[in-house]
């Protein structure tokens, strides 16, 4: 049961991806471009992921999930160095390829070569992340 909803819940979010324009790099980046030729429309599917996600948050409390044994804990609101590093690479990644992961995926059956490079360099790159994280964090000088 639990990969049926997976599969259900994978296949509307990938719709929803792509009715909602975030597969189309140009409008991605139209987007992103504030100072230049400024596309506002993706907004309207930030708000309507967050919005909903706010809710959904505070009506889990106390409740059980239909395919698992608790809902995961709510993320902490730490900002620490590897937040801020991450999220400034991710929107550098983001802004010049105008694809994020889940985009990426559900254009992949449409999208071109293009797509292609950019999920196999986004794999190397989850692979690769462990590997530099822990040599970032051993001493230069021993």
């Amino acid at each position: 049961m639990r990969s049926v909803f997976s599969l259900l819940s994978g296949a509307l979010f990938g719709a929803g991806l792509f009715i909602s324009g975030m597969t189309d790099t140009s409008k991605v980046q139209g987007w992103l471009d504030i100072f230049g030729d400024w596309n506002p429309t993706l907004a309207f599917v930030l708000g309507g992921a967050i919005v909903p996600m706010f809710f959904a948050w505070r009506l889990t409390k106390g409740r059980r999930p239909v395919t698992a044994g608790q809902f995961p804990p709510q993320p902490p609101v730490e900002i620490d160095r590897r937040l801020a590093i991450g999220s400034v690479l991710f929107g550098a990644g983001w802004g010049l390829a105008g694809l994020c992961p889940g985009p990426a995926i559900a254009s992949l059956g449409y999208g071109g070569v293009f797509h292609w490079v950019f999920f196999v360099a986004m794999l190397l790159g989850m692979w690769l992340t462990p590997y530099l994280l822990r040599a970032f964090q051993r001493p230069i000088v021993n």
